[in-house]
């Protein structure tokens, strides 16, 4: 399996039923976040995908989509009662 990165995944979503739908494709990739901002993991192969099918599923004339690479030499830090991030397949060196 490629290495993963992490990347934050935000969008704009103005159709309830597509917004719902972008939600179930960007989840099951989320160690945190709220809302429409995601803290995920990819691999190459799932960014593609991941892009792929949001591109076959917004409409690029009404939403929005973005998708940032952060630097993995950042450390994690949280705000108020935020919990960090998560995820029972990957640990944080930080």
């Amino acid at each position: 399996m490629s290495q993963r990165r992490f990347y934050l995944a935000c969008y704009d979503v103005t159709d309830d039923k597509r917004l719902r739908e972008a939600l179930k494709l960007v989840r099951p990739h989320a160690v945190g976040g709220q809302k429409s901002a995601h803290e995920v993991m990819l691999n190459e192969k799932e960014k593609r995908s991941l892009l792929e099918d949001l591109g076959y599923l917004l409409d690029l004339d009404e939403d929005r989509f973005l998708l940032i690479s952060l630097d993995p030499r950042s450390r994690i830090s949280t705000l108020g009662i935020a919990v960090p991030p998560l995820a029972e397949d990957f640990f944080y060196v930080g």
